[in-house]
């Protein structure tokens, strides 16, 4: 009863904000109607990543096995997947739209930081075919292991809702992605010992932006020195987000043939965890409570 409750959730959630983002404009111009709504395949994706079901033919087998009650226009694997691909700019806005009604993206202080995000086994790096020429080989010094894909960047806030992210080159140095993960945010941002740039960060204090790192050995104490340690244990809730993408929603066993399904499953996987925490922040829950959600999902729609 949990999980279904969940499901009816997530789909009221997109049901009511999908006609925000389209207004009266029709999404297609020409051609046959679909039969699942964009709700329904949008709904059936968030909730199959957070089940752990990470490819379109697991996500379509299971709720064709156990929800067709919910979905009785389920009834083709190729239509689903084509049908959820397409909508990947949709999910996009969706993304943004959440996190603008929950306020997330004006909060005082945010984290930054990058996590490996392979497309094959290291082994394979040099017979890989699909994306050549966009992946690279890279190293993850919090995970001590190579890696041949992207890296991954995320902007958090302090609930754990991922404001912001990008897929920038796995040979880069985590500084060189600064100014695309800040993104005109102004305010406090906690970041590891991978972004310290100490020109960098007195340029954006000029700016309203305060990025703030542990400092080497052998630097003298910058003026933020006392904000260091509380600031570095707000750091532990990004390692949970970071934790959750890859064990929940497997963010790197994400397998395609092009960049363009790449960035559709890249962003659907960011997507359903911010439905999820948002969700949770409606029902007054812990923001990165992975748990099925209780009955309290019912009153999910008169909050929105």
């Amino acid at each position: 009863m949990e999980r279904d409750t969940f499901i009816i959730a997530v789909f009221c959630c997109i049901a009511d904000l999908t006609p925000i983002l389209m207004g009266t404009k029709p999404l297609r111009k020409g051609g046959f109607s679909p039969q699942l709504t964009d709700a329904e395949v949008i709904t059936i994706e968030i909730c199959g990543e957070f089940l752990k079901l990470s490819t379109d033919k697991d996500i379509f087998q299971y709720f064709y096995s156990h929800y067709r009650h919910f979905f009785p226009q389920l009834t083709e694997r190729t239509l689903f997947v084509r049908q959820a691909a397409n909508l990947w700019v949709i999910k996009q806005q969706l993304w943004q739209l959440l996190v603008r009604l929950s306020g997330e993206d004006h909060a005082p202080v945010h984290c930054i930081d990058t996590l490996p995000i392979p497309v094959c086994r290291f082994a394979r790096g040099c017979r890989e075919r699909c994306l050549q020429g966009v992946a690279d080989y890279g190293y993850c010094a919090a995970q001590k292991t190579h890696y041949y894909g992207f890296k991954g960047g995320l902007r958090i806030s302090a609930h754990g809702m991922i404001v912001g992210c990008g897929l920038f080159n796995a040979r880069g140095h985590d500084a060189n992605y600064t100014e695309e993960l800040i993104d005109n945010y102004q305010g406090i941002i906690a970041a590891d010992k991978g972004f310290l740039d100490v020109a960098y960060q007195e340029a954006l204090q000029k700016t309203g932006v305060y990025l703030i790192t542990p400092v080497c050995s052998n630097m003298k104490k910058p003026w933020y020195s006392h904000l260091l340690k509380p600031l570095m244990r707000m750091r532990h809730l990004i390692e949970t987000v970071n934790a959750q993408l890859n064990e929940r929603f497997a963010i790197g066993r994400i397998r395609v043939r092009d960049l363009w399904h790449f960035q559709h499953r890249f962003m659907r996987k960011i997507l359903a965890h911010t439905c999820a925490v948002f969700i949770n922040l409606v029902l007054g829950r812990q923001p990165l409570d992975s748990t099925d959600s209780s009955n309290k999902c019912r009153n999910v729609r008169h909050i929105i």
